[in-house]
């Protein structure tokens, strides 16, 4: 045999070795998964599919949806929000008021799983165990992004399949963008893992790309109709917009975001093959030689000020782009008596302007909810990962230790609503005290899914994942459930239904009383749980 050959047979073997027990992992990856992927899936392919029935029934003639379409055309800050109007048709407007949303969220669904499956493995120490059995070193990082393919073909899958009667080559065209957007955000969170030391820094480092990318397409769309902004096509958010799905579908867009995930997947496996399991190209920095954290809440506060950092700057901007909408809620309303009744329903019967407001900030408190619970699970990991032992172990109470995490995910979420208050004001321009006082009614909500969080952690550890689907569920069905006119014994299973609709309602204090105390009732009960249970260690 020639030399070249035995090389050539090597290389083969060598590759067929890197990704030895790939199947079995990406196994593994569906089972950890078989809830959450499903559920974000289900979710966002709902959405998604919904619209179609909603649009329909608010815009029910021709007339009407040219309308609204030169109307949101028209629109600069409408445009920011959900990009520009290509067509007129049912599905153009679907594609355009939930395909920017859509794409964005299969992008943090992506990147959660992905780094959930690669760095989070090494943090804590399980990848190196697996790794000692016949596991090549590419194995992770493909099963990773087999687990995410699997999760955006299904969403893809679902969307093509809901929308395919009003067109199934454009229906087709919106899923693969969609779906796309969120493998291009899942090849660059697996470049950020092999960067990182930390999973939290790999899913805020790849977190702030992806929204400075819909920073990057809003401010090209506010400044053009067109969608041809420089701006706009600098951001793979603005690529998943201009596939102009069902309005004139853009095929040849879809490639660009193939490119990028082919080119930014053939980088993460080169990284990757150039560590060790455990380490990153960026360490983290050496602490000070004199310890500086001399409390356990001085630690907590260290290990979560980044995020909560992140998140107060990003309600803060989110909260000045969403302010300067509000006035232009009577243009995306018109005359159109059921748009109306579902912002009624969102956010109360007064006056139009005060119910979107109300709206806007209830949706800013089912998002702060999210904090609050990865706040609150952050306990959780610290004890998977084995690094509440060595606290605990000395002059440290299991009450003492929980209290300096409870504390910022609480607080935490007082800030950030804050924040978001504050950033409408500055767009808005009226009535700080009443948009203050709005943003705060939300808290009881946020805190009462935070008290589940803590329950669960403190008292069924092995179910604290899933608060993330009670806060999901809850997001969704604020979100999807008035379009959808669900009844309203189905709205009222998430806590924010019970809230009262500030601005333009009467402030009601009997269910923010019970709310606060339904929040106490769990925390209580999640550290008496807490207390009483061992410590995991493995």
């Amino acid at each position: 045999m020639s030399t070249l050959t035995v090389t050539a047979a090597r290389r083969t073997g060598g590759g067929a070795r890197h990704l030895a027990g790939t199947g079995a992992l990406l196994r593994l990856a569906l089972r950890r998964d078989r809830i959450m992927l499903p559920l974000w899936v289900l979710v966002l392919g709902t959405m998604v599919v919904s619209g179609g029935s909603s649009i329909e029934a608010l815009y029910d003639t021709p007339a009407k949806r040219a309308q609204v379409a030169a109307t949101m055309s028209a629109n600069s800050s409408l445009r920011s929000l959900y990009g520009p109007v290509f067509g007129d048709s049912t599905g153009a407007l679907v594609a355009w008021r939930f395909g920017v949303f859509a794409a964005v969220l299969a992008a943090v669904m992506s990147l959660i799983v992905v780094v959930r499956h690669t760095r989070e493995e090494e943090e804590t120490g399980r990848q190196e165990l697996l790794s000692s059995a016949m596991v090549g070193r590419r194995a992770p990082l493909t099963a990773a992004l087999l687990t995410a393919l699997v999760g955006n073909t299904a969403l893809t899958l679902i969307i093509t399949a809901g929308l395919a009667g009003r067109g199934a080559g454009s229906a087709l065209a919106l899923g693969l963008a969609v779906g796309l957007t969120g493998m291009v955000f899942a090849t660059m969170a697996a470049i950020v893992a092999q960067l990182t030391e930390s999973a939290r820094l790999a899913k805020g480092l790849t977190s702030a790309v992806l929204g400075f990318a819909f920073i990057l397409r809003a401010a090209g769309d506010a400044g053009r109709a067109d969608g041809g902004s420089v701006l706009t096509w600098l951001s793979p958010v603005g690529w998943a917009e201009n596939v102009r799905a069902f309005a004139g579908d853009h095929w040849w867009v879809l490639l660009l975001l193939t490119a990028a995930v082919l080119v930014q997947g053939l980088v993460a496996y080169e990284l990757t093959s150039r560590r060790d399991v455990g380490m990153s190209f960026l360490p983290a920095r050496p602490g000070p030689a004199a310890g500086r954290l001399a409390t356990a809440g001085g630690l907590a506060w260290r290990l979560q000020r980044g995020g909560l950092l992140g998140w107060t700057l990003g309600f803060l901007v989110a909260g000045i782009v969403f302010g300067g909408i509000v006035e232009g809620a009577a243009d995306l309303v018109g005359d159109n008596e059921q748009a109306r009744e579902i912002f009624e329903r969102m956010g109360g019967g007064r006056a139009l302007t005060d119910a979107f407001l109300a709206a806007l900030l209830g949706m800013f408190g089912m998002v702060a909810s999210l904090y609050t619970v990865g706040s609150v699970l952050r306990l959780h990991s610290e004890e998977t990962s084995q690094r509440a032992e060595p606290v605990l172990a000395n002059a440290v109470g299991r009450l003492r230790w929980a209290a300096g995490h409870l504390v910022i995910a609480f607080a935490g979420a007082v800030l950030i609503m804050l924040a978001a208050g504050v950033g409408m004001y500055v767009s808005y321009g009226k009535d700080l005290g009443p948009v203050l006082g709005a943003a705060a009614v939300q808290l009881p909500a946020v805190w009462l899914l935070g008290g589940l969080a803590v329950l669960l952690h403190g008292a069924f550890p092995k179910a604290a994942v899933a608060a993330w689907g009670v806060a999901g569920l809850s997001l969704a069905i604020g979100w999807i459930g008035p379009a959808l006119n669900l009844p309203q014994s189905v709205l009222n299973l998430s806590p924010f239904g019970h809230l009262p609709k500030l601005p333009g309602a009467e402030m009601a204090w009997a269910p923010v009383l019970v709310l606060l105390a339904g929040a106490v009732v769990l925390v209580a009960a999640g550290l008496v749980g807490l207390r009483r249970r061992d410590i995991i260690t493995s």
